[in-house]
């Protein structure tokens, strides 16, 4: 996997000054689709440092990465840490033709908590209809609060004290917040839309339930939703950022099927209806 990246920063209401690193650039292909990546942590923790194997993955699947550094904890509840993500996106496209070119597709990518982060952007994306968005890769997305799928049960996690409720309760600070589709996409009753996704996971995934509901309710809605399950074992989503050899395996093997995503939807973003949402 790749480790050479350059460090820029993201000026913004939200953003701040964010730090972001850009993998990739120098090396990628003419055209190469640009990926916002977000690393996961369950908003309670994740740096740059352990979304890097993702960011080098998708690198070896041809992309230019803008791996961001979002403020998460419970003094950065939503919706702060995504309009700071959101800055992010738009920072990105604005970029991309000294990234990589003016004709690069623009997509979102997310592991755990940065999987929430990346859904709830591709609607933003769809509502504030900018920018134009090609694709949403969601590995083992942290997506639905409820914490009550058979995934979740079979990994003994769930109740109140496991990394996920910890971080449910960080993120939503307020329980009238987990109403809110970009909060928690799993609620979202409007997906009409939104763009092309790619939704990850693994046999032994706790999160796995989930991800695979919200790829069969993109479906139902109209879009473009291919799944990909990795057989067990892999020890994810918690190892995903921090990956020992064995899972280290199974993110470099998804280099190919996330290729596969770039060719099948770089032709254009999906066609967006003329309505606007705001948070």
């Amino acid at each position: 996997m790749t480790t050479v990246w350059t460090e820029e920063r993201v000026q913004g209401a939200q953003a701040g000054g964010m730090p972001v690193r850009v993998y990739g650039a120098k090396s990628a292909s003419r055209a190469a689709p640009i990926v916002l990546q977000l690393h996961g942590g369950a908003f309670t923790g994740g740096s740059l440092e352990s979304g890097a194997e993702v960011a080098g993955m998708l690198v070896e699947a041809g992309a230019v990465v803008v791996s961001a550094d979002y403020p998460f904890g419970e003094g950065y509840p939503f919706p702060y840490p995504l309009k700071a993500v959101y800055e992010a996106l738009l920072w990105s496209f604005e970029a991309r033709a000294r990234l990589a070119a003016k004709s690069s597709k623009i997509y979102v990518a997310g592991a755990e908590a940065g999987g929430n982060l990346a859904a709830a952007l591709a609607m933003m994306a769809r509502d504030q209809q900018a920018p134009p968005l090609a694709g949403q890769i969601l590995i083992s997305p942290m997506l639905d609060p409820c914490l009550a799928t058979r995934s979740l049960r079979m990994a003994d996690a769930g109740p109140a004290g496991c990394k996920w409720a910890e971080g449910w309760h960080a993120y939503l600070g307020s329980a009238d917040k987990a109403s809110h589709p970009y909060a928690s996409p799993s609620t979202a009753t409007r997906l009409a839309g939104l763009a092309p996704a790619l939704i990850i996971t693994s046999d032994d995934d706790p999160l796995r339930d989930e991800a695979l509901s919200y790829a069969r309710r993109l479906r139902a809605a109209g879009v473009a939703a291919h799944e990909h399950v990795v057989p067990a074992p892999t020890g994810w989503p918690c190892s995903i950022d921090y990956c020992e050899s064995q899972e280290r395996d199974c993110i470099a093997a998804l280099s190919p099927v996330i290729q596969t995503f770039f060719d099948q939807t770089r032709t254009g973003p999906a066609k967006r209806p003329a309505t606007q949402a705001h948070i």
